[in-house]
């Protein structure tokens, strides 16, 4: 059996709402994993929420419930928001999970029986909010480097993790493989952190319950980032069931923000060569998103919510926007008059309008029973040679996680459909009854074109596609079909009806 693509996204913080950064990475995530489904590959997507923690505990606290009352009822925004969205992860998983907390005991008992935990004391700068230390010399006037707030003096006796020991081994992995680390701006981050010298890392909390008790030491309990990590094997049962968690790790890329690239790129595969695991295939950074220009805040009450936007546009016409806008490693600036932008002239027209207008000619011409292709001429052949050129754009653009890229190929597929309906002019073959044979052919490959655009479309905007699949007629679902055979050129069958349907996509008026 052939091991599954597994892609993670970061288990998020319940310390608040998911907001457009969060839906950010699992949609992209939800992208890659689709894709490769589409390929007709086995996957494991995995998000899920991180639920320990000093933070947790004092919004609790704050909130007059218990830490764990207080993760359920944040955990349903987080699962309410990816069903809408269209989130096709095949596990959610929680910290709070007994698997999840057996998985994490027998892992740290595994390191500290190797001699890589240690008691010592520990005192330095603590930000609540991140679950971070810092040194004096990291700071910024005084604030935690991160977030810019308040950071608190803390002394207590802790239970340490030997990073220090595995610095080389660490440089030694990135430079015989410069993919681990993307893009290449955080690797060379990543390096230049770790050349400057590797501090043992606190990885217990003495002063705090709400975390998993240390099975050596039930007076502690695990620091959060070092549980949190742990959910990308507990999640596929490592230590409790070893065939599946070798038939799915290692994972093929943790999809991550660049604010916890440290912990994903140093600590993390410092802890699995401790255990004598595989390391990840690739930790892939992206940027922030900012909102007109600036940071996301609750005081500027500028953080906006995905349920806001999908209400406004529409979901497929939110995950188009996030992953076409921006280059996924890089920040990127939210701006919603350029999504009405691209709403309009990317999806109301260069594909709505143009699905609308091949089903309605064969509806027209045929009564909407799509006839079958003739002898193909030049103008024929381009079209065919620009479909194959977007499948293979495509796939090589999400080899590299550039969907932006892979969507820019896409429509320029639909650019060269909407050139060849132009160009054929089904409207004027109709009227000659002599040419009834050409426009056979124009017919067949304007909808052999939309055909291929539903698969196309399929992993980043799913309902889309399953909507022009519908109006082609099918009565198999589209997600039995998988690249590259259901490439190939003329494969609709003819004789199926189609029919236009409603519009894809109603333009909207301009942003408000």
């Amino acid at each position: 059996m052939d091991k599954l693509y597994y892609v993670t996204t970061p288990i998020y913080y319940v310390n608040d709402l998911p907001h457009i950064g969060t839906a950010y990475t699992t949609v992209a995530a939800d992208a890659l994993a689709r894709y490769h489904r589409l390929k007709g590959e086995g996957v494991y997507f995995l998000t899920g929420t991180d639920e320990h923690g000093q933070h947790v505990a004092r919004a609790a606290e704050r909130n007059g419930v218990s830490p764990k009352e207080w993760a359920d009822r944040m955990v349903t925004h987080f699962t309410e928001v990816w069903r809408r969205l269209n989130i096709s992860n095949d596990f959610f998983i929680r910290t709070t999970d007994p698997r999840h907390m057996e998985v994490a005991r027998n892992f740290i008992q595994l390191l500290y029986d190797k001699g890589d935990i240690y008691l010592d004391t520990y005192e330095g700068w603590y930000c609540v909010p991140d679950e971070s230390f810092w040194l004096p010399s990291q700071l910024v006037e005084g604030k935690c480097p991160q977030c810019g707030r308040e950071v608190e003096m803390v002394q207590e006796e802790n239970y340490f993790f030997r990073l220090s020991a595995y610095a080389d081994r660490l440089l030694e992995h990135i430079s015989s493989h410069p993919e681990f680390v993307q893009p290449d701006i955080r690797r060379n981050e990543v390096i230049s952190f770790i050349r400057q010298g590797l501090a043992d890392q606190s990885i217990s909390r003495k002063t705090i319950s709400w975390g998993i008790p240390l099975p050596f030491d039930e007076s502690q309990v695990m620091y959060v980032w070092f549980d949190a990590l742990l959910n990308y094997v507990s999640a596929i049962d490592y230590s409790l069931d070893e065939a599946r968690f070798r038939g799915i790790w290692p994972a093929d890329v943790h999809f991550i923000g660049k604010e916890i690239l440290r912990f994903h790129a140093i600590v993390w595969p410092a802890m699995l060569m401790a255990a004598d695991l595989p390391l990840p295939r690739q930790v892939f950074a992206h940027g922030w998103l900012t909102v007109e220009g600036e940071k996301m805040s609750k005081s500027k009450g500028n953080v906006i919510s995905p349920h806001d936007l999908v209400d406004e546009y529409g979901v497929d016409a939110y995950r188009y926007y996030f992953l076409r806008e921006f280059s996924f490693g890089y920040d990127g600036n939210f701006s919603r008059e350029n999504m009405t932008g691209r709403y309009n002239a990317d999806l109301a027209n260069s594909l709505g309008n143009m699905v609308s207008r091949v089903l309605a000619m064969v509806e027209r011409y045929r009564g909407g029973e799509v006839p079958g292709p003739g002898v193909e001429e030049a103008v024929d052949t381009a079209l065919r040679e620009s479909a194959d050129l977007a499948v293979a754009e495509v796939d090589r653009c999400m080899e590299r996680f550039a969907f932006n890229e892979a969507l820019q190929a896409i429509w320029n597929f639909l650019a060269s459909i909407n050139r060849y309906v132009d160009e054929t002019a089904a409207w004027d073959l109709a009227k000659d009854p002599d040419r009834s044979d050409r426009l056979d052919t124009v017919l067949y490959n304007q909808v052999e074109a939309v055909r291929l655009t539903a698969l196309l479309v399929l992993p980043f905007m799913p309902a889309t596609g399953e909507g022009i699949w519908e109006r082609l007629g099918y009565r198999r679902s589209i997600h039995e079909h998988h690249l590259p055979a259901a490439a190939a050129w003329e494969l609709f069958p003819p004789g199926q009806k189609v029919s236009k349907g409603a519009p894809l996509f109603p333009r909207k008026d301009a942003a408000r």
